[in-house]
């Protein structure tokens, strides 16, 4: 199999599952989310669709629930528009990139308030 091709039905999913969730259902559960990745195994038999929303983790929990109880209605329209051979099944993740980040952020933050010297210092003094 062409490493091509599980890139291509990889976008594809994204792309149709980021249409369907923001045109076509109205769970006010989903709020505002964003499709941000799509991992495959290398059968195409599994997909796992990680999202992120806005707001506090009850808001996340929330979307989550929307996501699951929609996951056939969004698995049957995936298959009308998207022609391969099996539809994968598919699973929806928290993508938490986006916290690991800030707080890695954060902490980086902190330890610059922290250090004895100023930005641009080297530490080392001319004696």
């Amino acid at each position: 199999m062409s490493t091509q091709r599980p890139e291509r039905v990889r976008e594809a999913i994204r792309q149709e599952v980021s249409k369907i969730v923001h045109d076509e259902i109205k769970d006010p559960r989903l709020g505002f989310i964003t499709i941000t990745g799509v991992e495959l195994t290398k059968d195409l038999r599994y997909a796992r669709i990680y999202f992120s929303v806005l707001g506090e983790e009850k808001d996340k929990q929330l979307a989550l629930k929307g996501l699951k109880s929609a996951k056939g209605y969004i698995k049957s329209l995936l298959g009308d528009r998207i022609k391969i051979k099996f539809m994968p099944e598919i699973e929806f993740k928290i993508d938490k990139t986006l916290e690991r980040t800030q707080r890695v952020y954060d902490i980086l933050d902190k330890i610059r308030k922290e250090r004895p010297y100023a930005e641009g210092d080297s530490g080392d003094k001319e004696t």
